[in-house]
């Protein structure tokens, strides 16, 4: 079958070719004009539209670069189907540093959106009509909120076969299974019959040079099980494990709070994970896991009032733990950071 050009917002893509596509989406106070950017990668062959996406959440930068490093690799000559990178959805949100947008919504709430809404029921009207629906398959990129940090993961809805099997190619150590949300990119994808899963890795308004290369290659390797590229695809040793639960483990009182672990590592019920001490005082009360599993979201402020939360633990039972516990192992070893 030959390959067609691939319109996007009125621009038509020949095959074998790449094209910058500005979408206007909104303007600023002083008029000047606010663009969705999207790159688009029209393959020599038919094939999926996989949409990649980043920065819904405007502070969550590793994606931003995960795209651009994809942006340099790709090359629409050797590709089969077509690729749709969008490095910053939450345009507003980026140029401020901050997870929202002006009016403090949160992008990743306002979807399916609506034409004639506020801000950001607006700018996910655009992005769905535009993009969304133009996909086959969807990969959203995000990182942990400010001051927290997520080791490399998948969430999914992992009774989604075909999103699942993504999940599994993408190669973190650790699948989360996660029914959506209302209001986000995954409920709209659902109801779209679009597979989607979520790379979360790292933190807001940091880079992790571990898990933007990770994210790199997890991309490809999903284009790869799709047979977007050739070759097979760079599996590190790692087979995910699915956790079917995860929870938070809070504060139990007020003051600083003395980690016991770290992140990415294994834990089990009743061991003493953190202390919490007063800081005009010596007493230590010391806080146990109540879960069996692995430490996939920290707190990096080691200040805390009782109840907060300190550490996301991925639930697993004690026969499967120690596989997951060598693959957070394999998977550290095969991205450690190394000089740029």
């Amino acid at each position: 079958m030959k390959q067609r050009s691939f319109e996007l917002a009125g621009k038509k893509i020949a095959p074998g070719s790449r094209h910058s596509v500005k979408i206007p989406a909104a303007r600023l106070y002083n008029d000047t004009p606010m663009d969705l950017h999207a790159e688009v990668f029209h393959g020599v062959k038919p094939g999926p539209c996989l949409l990649v996406c980043a920065a819904i959440h405007g502070d969550e930068l590793n994606g931003i670069e995960v795209c651009r490093r994809l942006m340099g690799i790709l090359d629409a000559k050797e590709l089969a189907g077509t690729v749709i990178i969008v490095p910053v959805v939450n345009v507003f949100g980026f140029i401020q540093q901050s997870r929202y947008l002006p009016d403090r919504r949160d992008l990743n709430r306002c979807f399916p959106g609506s034409e004639r809404g506020a801000l950001g029921s607006r700018l996910a009207f655009l992005f769905n009509e535009m993009l969304v629906q133009n996909a086959t398959h969807i990969i959203d990129l995000h990182t942990g909120a400010i001051h927290r940090s997520n080791l490399p993961q998948i969430r999914v809805d992992t009774d989604n076969a075909e999103a699942l099997d993504m999940a599994e190619a993408f190669g973190t150590p650790v699948i989360l299974h996660s029914k959506e949300r209302d209001g986000s990119l995954r409920s709209l994808a659902t109801e779209l019959g679009i597979p989607l899963i979520l790379y979360e890795a790292g933190e807001a308004l940091r880079f992790d040079y571990a898990a933007i290369k990770a994210g790199v290659t997890g991309v490809q390797n999903v284009m790869k099980s799709l047979k977007m590229l050739k070759g097979r695809r760079s599996r590190k040793k790692v087979r995910p494990v699915v956790a079917h639960r995860s929870g938070w483990v809070r504060n139990e009182y007020d003051g600083l709070v003395i980690p016991k672990i770290e992140l990415g590592q294994t834990i089990t019920k009743g061991q003493v994970i953190a202390q919490t001490v007063n800081p005009h005082g010596e007493e230590l009360h010391a806080i146990k896991s109540p879960y069996h599993g692995i430490v996939i979201g920290i707190s990096n402020i080691p200040v805390a009032n009782e109840g907060e939360a300190l550490f996301n633990v991925a639930q697993f039972d004690s026969e499967v733990i120690e596989h997951a516990s060598e693959n957070v192992d394999v998977f550290a070893e095969a991205y450690a950071q190394k000089p740029i």
